[in-house]
Order: C-alpha cells, then sequence, then structure tokens
C-alpha cells in the first residue's frame, strides 16, 4: 500500500467493486468520462485496468481517505486497455463530496513522481473534455502543458514530462 499525506492507495479487490460502481454509475459525476451502465460493466472495466498491474507494474488505485479508510474514488497511473496506443497516463475519478478538497493534485502529483522516479517514465499524458475545467485546471497546476486537441477522443491531450518536473 502506498500513501500520500491524506490518502491511501490500494490495488482493487474485488470488495471495492461495490463503492467504485456507485461512484462510477453516477452521471453527474462522471459527465466527462466512462459512466459504468451495469455492476458488471464497472467490474469488467476495473479488472481490465488491474490485470495490468502483473504485467506493467502499475495500474490505478482504489482511494482511500487515511483518516477512516473510506473509499473516495479511483486513480493514478495506467495505459487504456482499450486505447494502449495512448500510453501512459494520469486519471482519476473522485465521489463529489471530495471534490474542491486538493485531492486529485495530490493524487496527480503522487502519480508523477511515481512515473518518473519508481517506473523511469520521461512523459506522462493526460485526458480532458475542454468543458472539464476542474480537471484542466489541476493538470496544469501539476505541470502538464495543453499539446492539442485528439478528435478521436474529443479531449484535449496534455503532457507532462521529466524535463518540466525538473
Amino acid at each position: 500500500m502506498l500513501k500520500t499525506e491524506r490518502l491511501s492507495l490500494h490495488p482493487l479487490h474485488q470488495e471495492d467493486v461495490g463503492d467504485l460502481y456507485l461512484l462510477m454509475s453516477n452521471a453527474e459525476a462522471m459527465k466527462f468520462t466512462y459512466v459504468a451502465p451495469s455492476v458488471q460493466e464497472c467490474a469488467k472495466r476495473l479488472h481490465a485496468y488491474e490485470d495490468m498491474r502483473s504485467t506493467l507494474g502499475f495500474a490505478p488505485w482504489v482511494l482511500r481517505t487515511r483518516k477512516n479508510e473510506s473509499v473516495v474514488g479511483w486513480g493514478g497511473l495506467s495505459i487504456d486497455p482499450n486505447e494502449p496506443k495512448w500510453g501512459l497516463e494520469v486519471s482519476y475519478a473522485l465521489r463529489p463530496e471530495y471534490w474542491g478538497q486538493g485531492l486529485a493534485t495530490e493524487l496527480v502529483q503522487f502519480s508523477l513522481v511515481y512515473a518518473f522516479i519508481t517506473l523511469g517514465a520521461k512523459e506522462v499524458s493526460a485526458f480532458a473534455m475542454e468543458a472539464n475545467i476542474l480537471s484542466t485546471n489541476v493538470l496544469k497546476k501539476c505541470g502538464f502543458q495543453l499539446l492539442r486537441y485528439e478528435n478521436a477522443l474529443l479531449r484535449n491531450h496534455f503532457r507532462a514530462s521529466v524535463a518540466s518536473a525538473a
């Protein structure tokens, strides 16, 4: 288990799926990304990412508060199992009651350090819809630069690199 100042980062366990489905099926909370249509589809998607941990050495974490170990979301580093051509990226989803507390920034900053130091990565991408101003602000605060709009994803493509982090 890894920790940030306020978060515990855990690999996915089957018992986490229910809590994550409550978040990932919430159309308002997930309006800028994937909305899980069923608990089975949510589990399938989460496990597809988690299965990559053994081969890549990383996958998104289940995010819990260090204070009471409540599940607050899911995120971190990944390579999308359905779209691997986009490479190493950071992503996150938090329960709405935890928005505006700096937890996304804390996770993204930790993920970049993990990518650059632990994994030896040279760059990390992130993708955000233009209307997702809060996530765009998090990415910019963490040193990501806008590369271009990706028509195939209907999202802006951001990148952080070791050189810009130094």
